[in-house]
């Protein structure tokens, strides 16, 4: 057997298993697992590192225009670029529908913007305006092209869905084999906060902290989750960032739901306490959820630890400092600054160095969380995701010594900060393949504009979730009315 590509003398590691063994690759196809492979017409010496899954980013926002209009700073050249120096051979950022707007122009404009990615691509639709319309004919349409996961809002006015638009939503996604993702806040709380706030004077960005309460994140998770079961649909928290949350994720998944939960660096990484930095440095530490403490950070370890969630993803949301951040005025009080934070080179070596080599995750939980749950949970398994033959060859070789200290200067998005600037990281991605060719290899991009392909995905699989509907939904017991 001849192969394009073998990569010799590496601990080959997967969501499961950790072992020594060469990779070959034909055709951009994993061929063969095995020791002592001959050479290909290019061989890597892997001695001494890690060969794993390329990573898949499932929560990012490239290219983006807000609610307000604010556009995010990385396009999918840019933002690609960035997720591939981090270890990643897929992203799958979101396609935001704007009131008003078709889901097909929607998909129509991000193709268009998407062409420039140097990776594999897909898209969760964002969903805001559910109208008929939308709900029987174009959604069906994309999930029939392989878009199949959206995301819905639980807060923001110009974003947020009511409780009855909700259930009509995963309602369309159980019927057609879609996943509902939801950003869960409770949108009355908050803004009952941010009004009195201000009203007081408490405007500097540390009062962002305050006007997000951690109750406002249990109360919707509770909600939504109590939204999907009693319809029987899956659905996926995003951004979990408080215990009580992620133990509501927990508790339902052992019920048998199909409840799924993920957390962020900056949850982990960062506290409440980043944004009591001198006005307005504080600006470039406002996310939502916000960012929490040092208790919670020690919670949200021991639940990626158990399993109670499952993806761990950036929800990398590009605003320069110097001039999106602060688009208000040079001091604007926090609730003027636009949401978000970049991450998406940082995902996977923050959780390698602060994780794995400190004993807190396991190399298999490492894989699982970065790349093989997310090319389950979002129907990319087995082309994506995991090393084994038959898939793709989209591989990381990680030197697992190398240290690095993190500057804004060393990283490929087009942001002015880094939030983890000056943090000290130990295990990178020095060498990353994409579909068998060599897109970065020792710091040098090797991609080109373009060389990313779009990824038709496949239905939720309902596999192993078992949970019944309430009787209310069950003609058995509800008098033979049909509603689903």
């Amino acid at each position: 057997m001849t192969f394009d590509l073998v990569i010799k003398g590496g601990t080959v590691a997967t969501a499961s298993d950790t072992f020594a063994a060469d990779v070959g690759v034909q055709n951009g196809i994993v061929t063969a697992i095995a020791k002592d492979l001959p050479d290909g017409a290019e061989t890597i010496d892997a001695s001494g590192k890690l060969v794993l899954p390329g990573a898949i980013e499932s929560h990012c926002h490239i290219e983006q225009e807000s609610s307000s209009g604010a556009m995010t700073s990385d396009d999918y050249l840019s933002g690609s670029v960035s997720a591939l120096f981090g270890g990643n051979t897929t992203i799958i950022p979101f396609a935001a529908q704007q009131r008003g707007q078709s889901v097909h122009d929607v998909l129509a404009l991000y193709r268009e913007r998407a062409a420039k990615s140097v990776l594999d691509y897909s898209f969760h639709l964002i969903i805001t305006d559910p109208t008929d319309t939308v709900l029987k004919e174009e959604l069906p349409h994309a999930f029939a092209e392989g878009i199949t996961s959206f995301k819905v809002f639980m807060t923001y006015d110009k974003m947020v869905v009511s409780d009855e638009m909700m259930l009509d939503i995963l309602v369309t996604a159980r019927e057609h084999g879609a996943l509902t993702m939801t950003h869960a806040e409770n949108n009355a709380m908050i803004k009952w906060m941010v009004k009195n706030l201000v009203a007081k004077g408490y405007k500097q960005a540390k009062y962002h902290a305050v006007s997000h309460p951690a109750t406002a994140e249990v109360e919707a998770i509770h909600r939504g989750i109590r939204l999907a079961n009693f319809v029987g649909a899956p659905l996926l928290i995003v951004h979990v960032s408080t215990d009580e949350g992620a133990r509501l994720v927990s508790s339902a998944r052992t019920d048998g739901h199909p409840i799924f939960g993920e957390t962020c660096p900056q949850y982990l990484f960062l506290t409440k306490e980043d944004l009591d930095r001198p006005d307005p440095e504080g600006a470039k530490f406002i996310c939502s959820p916000p960012l929490r403490d040092a208790k919670t950070q020690a919670d949200l370890w021991r639940h990626l630890h158990a399993g109670n969630l499952q993806l761990w993803s950036s929800d990398h949301a590009p605003y320069r400092y110097g001039d999106s951040k602060l688009a208000a005025g040079p001091n604007p009080a926090f609730n003027q600054v636009a949401n978000g934070m970049p991450g998406i080179e940082m995902r996977a070596p923050l959780l390698f160095s602060e994780g794995v080599l400190k004993g807190r995750l396991s190399l298999n939980r490492f894989v699982a969380l970065t790349a093989t749950n997310a090319a389950k949970i979002f129907g990319l398994h087995p082309r994506k995701g995991t090393i084994a033959v038959g898939s793709d060859a989209d591989i990381a070789i990680w030197d697992p010594q190398e240290t690095r200290t993190v500057t804004q200067a060393g990283m490929h998005d087009a942001m002015d900060y880094t939030p983890f600037e000056g943090m000290t990281i130990t295990g990178w991605p020095v060498t990353v393949i994409t579909r068998g060719r060599v897109a970065m290899s020792n710091g040098t991009l090797h991609a080109a504009r373009g060389d990313g392909a779009f990824l038709k995905r496949d239905a939720f699989d309902w596999t192993g979730y078992s949970a019944a509907l309430p009787p209310e939904l069950t003609p058995e017991t509800n008098f033979g009315a049909k509603l689903l």
